[in-house]
């Protein structure tokens, strides 16, 4: 019997009160608003914004920003400006400077009651709600004047905070959302971070962008940069430190009335020691079928080369390549030891492209192996479907899962437009993998050493994970990948009861069993993370998809898909028709049915989803399976969807309207408070509910619900 190796206890982040700073929303981003002379507010063009450019400097949890922007007065005419700068609770204004005309000009610092007269005068004058999600923040103000016609303004502004750090989990928000009072998209914006840490630095999480990470044990970098954007969410950034081996980190988010939502973040940290390397099996299996003649072959070799370099030395590895027939290098693993490397290296230098495509023998090859008990994989890669042998798709993912019974891991890698889609998904998710697909400008060594380099030191493989007395439902990914030291697994799902918890992590490791426990809390409040639910319905509807193009279209799947868009206004081919009509239900009898009244785009992709060859079907699996494994949220994909603290708005014929807000109410009325936008109950309501103000900042016709009543702001 294998050992059970048990660790201690160690703290997770406490969820219930997960960065204070984060409780309200964070502005710490600067608006320059133009005057046309002192005291007078205008309708004049607002300022554009030429750069914004950001640098973080976090030193344990000391956070430096220093923000420096370029505005542009792209009017006809000199102008006064008034800079404010909203200022986030527990902030310290360290430094700001601004020059005209060789002199510096000097800010002044107003507290909220101040503050908010200022906001209520600008939206007053310009008829223009947009400041009001700033209403309860101090200010920090400064009066420009003049700023000549067609110039340009640079303000630099350096801030300090202390980050709350809360069972190993750390956090910071950097505001861009403000960017929207530019008169134009800005031609570049960029966030650069810098991180130390006296504790070494387990994971490094970006929900809001895409961005360039990099851990070296107790010190890391993120960032990101765009080019003509206007930037439409803030910036978040989260990372982990822990002495431990595997550091855990659960967030939360509890909306009123419904179960809550969570992110799990499970990473081992930065690969230190190579040496001490698991051990893992991998099986190449390589179709050299005649479609791969040319510049794919070589691309391949060059692939498999890379790989086999990669190798540690404790490692045990095979290549078998299929055409009509299968070619083995060994007729089993090897130990990847120099001498074995260089006969491989020498084995993929003679392959040659000719032939059929016998896909099910080379797969059946390559589960003939006995259990290890090692990490192991195979990685698949093929440019067609199957021509030698068993050809119908069903039959060869049955004799798969029928031989795959020691559970090996399969990643596919399907390249170009002619693979069979349906058997590389389904081969990937009865299989435990990840499928990848190359189109055919891309280079095929290019992929494979990525995928090859992110999976190469496994740390625990057929993990599992126990969260005691809570009951978690809804989580993706469904099936839990193994976890190698440089990546992140991102765990989304819904939790119902709240409390501490100790959560139980159990894996391989080598030949022995591990288990590690943490303790944590599932909250029972808003903390202030309302993306979580948007990037949970992203990961299932993504799932949701793959089922229907896998498995067919059906009612029940696609009614699910429409209601979680348009509850969350993710926008899809599915559900874009929702932007201009009511009726989900409807509309999923029209999809379902193919009538000619279904627009075009909705029928095409439906073809596409039905599809298993060609460029449409490949661009469907490819998306599918990007956003299966998506941890950042998407831009909405039309104008006509806005996120606003936490609520998905539409774009109707009558203004926005809160996703929450039913048919019903507005049809009958019942329990619509209509206010006059800029009356005096307009601004009693926005000082009773400072919150309401980013719905509020919509402004007119814009219809939403808080605390139990619909309010709808009318002209």
């Amino acid at each position: 019997m294998k050992p059970t190796v048990h660790r201690q206890r160690f703290p997770l982040l406490q969820a219930a009160g997960i960065l204070m700073l984060w409780c309200t929303v964070v502005l710490a981003d600067g608006i320059l608003i133009p005057q046309s002379e002192p005291g007078v507010y205008d309708n004049a063009e607002p300022f554009a914004i030429k750069y914004h450019r950001v640098q973080v400097e976090i030193d344990r949890q000391a956070a430096i920003t220093s923000i420096d922007q370029v505005f542009i007065n792209e009017n006809d005419r000199d102008l006064e400006g008034i800079y404010i700068f909203p200022i986030p609770e527990n902030v310290s204004i360290s430094d700001f400077s601004m020059w005209m005309n060789d002199k510096q000009i000097h800010a002044e610092l107003l507290d909220a009651g101040s503050a908010r007269q200022i906001y209520e005068d600008i939206v007053r004058r310009r008829r223009d709600p947009a400041l009001l999600e700033y209403a309860g923040r101090d200010l920090f103000r400064a009066r420009v004047y003049p700023i000549p016609k067609h110039s340009e303004v640079r303000i630099e502004i350096q801030y300090q905070e202390l980050l709350k750090y809360d069972g190993g989990l750390i956090g910071y928000r950097y505001p861009l959302n403000t960017e929207k009072f530019s008169s134009r998209d800005l031609q570049e914006v960029t966030v650069s971070v810098n991180i130390k840490s006296d504790t070494p630095i387990k994971s490094l999480y970006c929900p809001s962008h895409e961005t360039d990470i990099r851990i070296e044990k107790t010190a890391a970098t993120c960032g990101f940069e765009e080019k003509n954007v206007k930037p439409d969410r803030d910036f978040l950034l989260y990372y982990s430190v822990s002495e431990e081996d595997v550091g855990l980190s659960l967030i939360t988010y509890k909306p009123d009335e419904e179960d809550g939502y969570f992110i799990l973040l499970l990473a081992p940290g930065e690969f230190q020691n190579k040496e001490k390397a698991l051990q893992k099996d991998v099986i190449f299996v390589v179709d050299t079928s005649g479609s791969m003649r040319g510049e794919k072959i070589e691309q391949t070799r060059a692939a498999l080369e890379f790989c086999l370099k990669k190798l540690q030395t404790n490692d045990r590895f095979n290549i078998i390549t299929f055409a009509t027939g299968i070619t083995k290098f060994s007729e089993t693993p090897l130990n990847a030891d120099s001498d074995n490397i260089s006969k491989a290296l020498r084995f993929v230098s003679k392959i040659q492209a000719r032939g059929g495509t016998a896909i099910d023998e080379a797969l059946q090859a390559a589960l003939n192996i006995p259990d290890s008990g090692h990490a192991r994989m195979i990685i698949f890669m093929t440019d067609g479907e199957p021509t030698v042998g068993e050809t119908d798709i069903s039959k060869i993912l049955a004799h798969t899962i029928d031989r795959n019974s020691s559970r090996l891991r399969i990643f596919p890698f399907g390249v170009g437009y002619d693979v069979n889609t349906h058997l590389l998904d389904q081969l990937s998710i009865d299989n435990r993998g990840v499928v990848e697909y190359i189109k055919p400008e891309e280079n095929i060594e290019t992929k494979v050493a990525m995928f090859f380099n992110k999976f190469s030191y496994p740390v625990l493989s057929d993990i599992s994970l126990d969260f005691g007395r809570i009951h978690v439902a809804d989580t993706y990914p469904s099936s839990l990948p193994d976890i190698f030291h440089g990546s992140q697994l991102v765990l989304l799902g819904r939790y119902e009861s709240d409390g501490a918890v100790a959560i139980q992590l159990s894996g391989r490791s080598g030949d022995r069993t591990e288990s590690f426990t943490y303790e944590g809390r599932f909250t029972n409040q808003d903390d202030g993370n309302d993306f979580i639910p948007r990037l949970w319905a992203s990961r299932k509807i993504a799932y949701l998809l793959s089922e229907i193009r896998l498995h067919g279209e059906n009612r029940e799947l696609v009614d699910e898909v429409i209601q979680l868009s348009k509850e969350h206004g993710i926008i899809t081919p599915y559900t874009s028709y929702l932007i201009v009509e009511e009726g989900p239900q409807e509309y999923a009898e029209m999809m379902l049915d193919e009538s000619d009244a279904a627009p075009s785009s909705i029928r095409t992709y439906s073809g596409a989803m039905k599809s298993s060859k060609g460029e449409a079907a490949f661009d469907a699996s490819r998306e599918i399976a990007a956003e299966k494994q998506s941890s950042v949220l998407s831009r909405p994909k039309a104008e006509k969807v806005k996120y606003v603290g936490g609520k998905t708005f539409y774009r109707t014929d009558h203004g926005w309207r809160d996703a929450d807000v039913r048919d019903a109410d507005m049809r009958h009325g019942a329990g619509v408070i209509e206010i006059p936008f800029l009356s005096g109950r307009y601004f009693d309501l926005l000082n009773k509910y400072p919150e309401t103000g980013k719905y509020l900042s919509l402004g007119v016709n814009t219809t939403f619900s808080y605390n139990n009543n619909v309010y709808h702001i009318t002209t």
